[in-house]
């Protein structure tokens, strides 16, 4: 645990509860997401400068709704509440909250009613925010002072006149309010006297310590993929404990073009790490024969997984650890990422069993970091830009990309087709700026005339998004002309395709993969 200020942020559920620590941590401030009754006793282990308490689905006045300790109010630094957390904060400090007649969802204009107030420093009086509530605080003007209302809303933003809890309705961590991040800043800065001590070099030099503590003289398996996350994981482990790291990269046959000989050439040749390759292709197709369920698919890659790495890691007598490149956005859509009540999207093969399986125990030096952060890490660490640049890649590979049956010839034509989609945005000079780009083999077919010929052939649609961190994304406006040369390329040198569509759905409510 890094020695900087610490601002704790209390989960209730919400999905954007990963957008407030991003917000924070994008203003220099160290931050964790912890489970919404986490003692303060646990809190006052930190150098701890505030607390965020995050939205949530539920309503405060159910039965069984989330809730925090009370004694959060009495350790002596300033609580944010963010919509369910207003109204929570609210709520055990006196005011009452019920359920609005007139709901408020999306843009909503914003009035400020007390610019003084450090809170508001640097916002506009009238402004917009994002609101998504169904409920309101109802508060005494006697402890509670508002701080800005909305139509529906006469709190949408209040500050206590005792104790230093402030509370906003609506989300200021989504783009969609455009003074939000000057909010948390304020919060941060102004109410909380936060220094911003926390950078990059200062995590890299505590992971090593933390990893060398952990490992002491063992050694350390690392399950390599070639991404940023393992390869950064693994260039952190080699810099703690050098050749004491053994990496076990599994070629699934599920990988992009030439993407089996990059690892193996970068890790083993210019890393010089001790690294072990388990062709393991004919197995994993075999496994996935005839299933088209998406979750069973996930399922079955990550127990077969598991099987090959524990034969792999079986001769190796002095493993005692593993090392994994899990991130807070895989956490948060296998399970709520401080245990809390968020609701699980999907399953990542690397989160969880594996280190139960094999008996070892567990290093995660980037889980509570975001994919951004994560390449800033590989950037200290030396890594070379090809690697440190690369492209999000699904642990599942291209099973994910792939949504119907898995066999040779549709992975071969799937294949082909993104690399031709990486070809053309290369050529565009557009990678710097997109979040991913891919092919995606669709379980669908497609009349079309080739050569004056009638045709009946499989159809790929083309994802690019835009995105800082994963967590929400949007479709990429490229140019038309790359579109068209990416679409031309498809049809005319992939064997076998017919048709191109390009994806033009958001995240939410879509996901960037297709499975």
């Amino acid at each position: 645990m890094p020695d900087n200020d610490y601002v704790g942020i209390l989960d209730f559920g919400s999905q954007y509860t990963q957008l407030i620590a991003r917000r924070t941590r994008e203003a220099s401030v160290y931050c964790e997401i912890l489970p919404p009754d986490v003692s303060p006793d646990v809190l006052k282990k930190h150098r701890l400068k505030g607390v965020i308490l995050s939205g949530g689905p539920a309503s405060v006045y159910q039965r069984k709704a989330p809730t925090c300790d009370p004694k959060i109010f009495e350790l002596g630094v300033p609580v944010l509440g963010i919509c369910y957390g207003l109204q929570l904060g609210a709520k055990l400090l006196g005011a009452k909250v019920s359920a609005a007649a007139d709901r408020e969802y999306g843009r909503t204009d914003l009035s400020i009613k007390n610019s003084t107030d450090k809170l508001f420093r640097g916002v506009p009086n009238d402004t917009q925010v994002w609101m998504s509530h169904g409920d309101k605080v109802e508060a005494s003007s006697k402890e509670f002072e508002a701080l800005a209302s909305s139509k529906n809303c006469p709190w949408a933003a209040v500050r206590h006149k005792k104790r230093a809890f402030y509370g906003v309705q609506f989300h200021p961590e989504v783009q969609h309010t455009p003074y939000g991040t000057q909010i948390i800043r304020n919060f941060l800065y102004a109410i909380c006297g936060c220094r911003g001590d926390w950078e990059m070099k200062s995590y890299v030099d505590n992971a090593i310590a933390e990893i060398r503590r952990t490992a002491g003289k063992d050694h350390i398996l690392c399950a390599l993929s070639g991404g940023v996350d393992s390869g950064v994981v693994a260039a952190l482990v080699h810099k703690a404990v050098s050749s004491r790291l053994t990496c076990v990269f599994v070629d699934n046959g599920l990988l992009r073009k030439g993407e089996a000989k990059k690892v193996r050439d970068f890790f083993e040749k210019r890393m010089h790490v001790n690294l072990v390759v388990v062709d393991a292709a004919n197995k994993f197709l075999n496994k996935l024969k005839g299933v088209t369920d998406p979750e069973k698919k996930r399922t079955i890659i990550g127990h077969t997984f598991i099987d090959i790495f524990k034969a792999a890691a079986r001769p190796l007598k002095q493993v005692k650890f593993l090392a994994q490149g899990t991130l807070y956005p895989d956490v948060i859509e296998s399970r709520s990422a401080s245990g809390g009540p968020s609701a699980k999207i999907k399953t990542h093969h690397n989160v969880g069993g594996l280190p139960e399986q094999l008996g070892f125990k567990l290093i995660e030096p980037l889980k509570t970091l975001f994919k951004d952060e994560a390449r800033r890490i590989g950037r200290e660490l030396g890594l070379p830009e090809e690697l440190v640049k690369r492209q999000p890649f699904p642990g599942p590979g291209l099973a994910v990309r792939c949504p119907g049956l898995i066999t040779p010839e549709r992975l071969e034509i799937l294949r082909e087709a993104d690399e031709i989609v990486t070809q053309e945005i290369e050529k565009a000079k557009l990678q710097d700026k997109i979040w991913q780009y891919f092919a995606v083999l669709l379980p669908v077919k497609s009349v079309g005339v080739m050569g004056d010929e009638r045709t009946y052939n499989e159809v790929i649609s083309v994802r690019i998004v835009e995105s800082l961190d994963g967590m929400t994304a949007d479709w990429a406006r490229i140019p038309y002309d790359v579109l068209g040369s990416i679409s031309s390329r498809i049809v005319n040198e992939v064997k076998g395709v017919n048709r191109v569509v390009y994806d033009i759905s958001s995240k939410p409510p879509s996901t960037i993969e297709w499975e």
